[in-house]
């Protein structure tokens, strides 16, 4: 869907009108039109990642490189995560 909007936004569409035509392939949305608020956070992470390609080329190598049991797994949907 980003190559989708960034395209879109080069020919001079604003980000409201291409929304509406972008479809949620997948997961609880699916078939839905993507927030704003997504869409605006997936353009900055994009725009982050051109300013600085080298640390993003060295996180990829950074996490390519921790053992498997390193790698941070996301908690259980039924776990509690702790209290900070």
């Amino acid at each position: 869907m980003l190559h989708i909007v960034l395209r879109r936004r080069a020919a001079g569409e604003s980000v409201e009108k291409i929304r509406t035509g972008l479809i949620i392939p997948t997961g609880k949305r699916k078939g839905q039109n993507p927030g704003l608020a997504s869409i605006y956070r997936a353009l900055a992470e994009h725009e982050r990642a051109q300013a600085y390609p080298e640390a993003v080329e060295q996180a990829h190598v950074d996490f390519a490189a921790l053992p498997v049991k390193e790698i941070p797994h996301p908690w259980p949907a039924t776990a509690r995560q702790p209290a900070n």
